[in-house]
């Protein structure tokens, strides 16, 4: 009963990670037009970084060495995949990325199984099926042709799906707040030398800017890094990737409300797939036609 208890807690959690990722995919499409891309990346992660390490230091503790290399490696994969990402939104179209990114749904199975030698049950791999195409859906408005920006796109996708697999690794026996905190600290410091060797340095940016910027610190990044990493600890790393893929659906209800977009009969149609995706996974079919089996036997006694 607790453990289901945690479990369910989790997806609630991943759920909320979802919808918060969601609404800062318009703030970080707004900001892109004042801010550069890697200079967006170094701020938000040096923020999120010294806050949490502000409010949880106690929880954080001290680090061993062991700790910053695994908390390391999650880090550099997270850094990557922003990192391939934000170069690649440069020479393909936003919604096109978004389907691309997507793809990290369907990569996540296949690397479980490569790291365990453990095949996931069918139903993961036909809800992640279900979940591209309802992200395609949603997402994709153009061609399929492939450019430089489309193939950096695709090795984001893998590094995200690295990144999850990562936290379910070394979440199993390390510290969830110790694994968070260096995870989003490595990375500040990687995107911070990139932000120095490839773009103009500069602190002089509107309000606005730094609004956005600093809501992404600490919603998007300090408090959905930290719930993922926490929440993960008690779900399955395919489980957590499709849940966290309803970022798109929120995307686009949270565009058509800030920035007056369209929601299409596609998209709609998309949105839906995505959930019954995620009742595939949930739900333990084997065992809801059992009990509904024991509950019709039951009554035929009783009667």
């Amino acid at each position: 009963m607790i453990e289901n208890s945690k479990k369910n807690i989790s997806d609630i959690s991943l759920f909320f990670v979802a919808v918060v990722w969601g609404g800062g995919f318009v703030i970080i499409k707004d900001t892109l037009s004042t801010v550069t891309p890697m200079l967006l990346i170094a701020l938000r992660f040096i923020i999120a970084s010294v806050l949490m390490y502000m409010i949880l230091h106690k929880k954080i503790g001290k680090i061993s060495k062991n700790d910053i290399k695994k908390g390391g490696i999650v880090g550099i994969v997270l850094y990557l995949a922003f990192a391939t990402q934000t170069y690649g939104l440069q020479f393909t179209t936003a919604s096109k990325q978004g389907f691309l990114t997507a793809v990290y749904v369907a990569i996540v199975p296949f690397l479980y199984w490569i790291l365990y030698k453990k095949r996931p049950d069918i139903k993961v791999f036909v809800g992640s099926f279900l979940t591209i195409i309802g992200i395609g859906l949603i997402s994709l408005h153009g061609s399929l042709e492939i450019n430089i920006g489309d193939s950096l796109t695709l090795i984001c996708a893998l590094f995200f799906a690295m990144h999850i697999i990562s936290i379910e690794y070394f979440a199993k026996d390390m510290d969830v707040y110790k694994l968070a905190f260096i995870q989003i600290a490595v990375a500040a410091v990687f995107s911070t030398v990139s932000a120095l060797l490839t773009e103009p340095f500069t602190l002089e940016l509107t309000n606005r800017a730094w609004y956005s910027i600093i809501f992404l610190a600490v919603f998007s990044t300090f408090g959905c890094f930290t719930v993922q990493t926490i929440a993960q600890k008690y779900t399955s790393s395919s489980h957590a990737s499709i849940l966290m893929s309803l970022e798109s659906v929120f995307a686009a209800i949270f565009g058509i409300i800030l920035l007056n977009e369209v929601m299409t009969p596609l998209m709609i149609f998309g949105s839906g797939l995505i959930f019954i995706a995620i009742l595939i996974i949930e739900l333990d079919i084997k065992e809801v036609y059992k009990k509904k089996s024991k509950t019709t036997i039951d009554k035929k006694y009783v009667n």
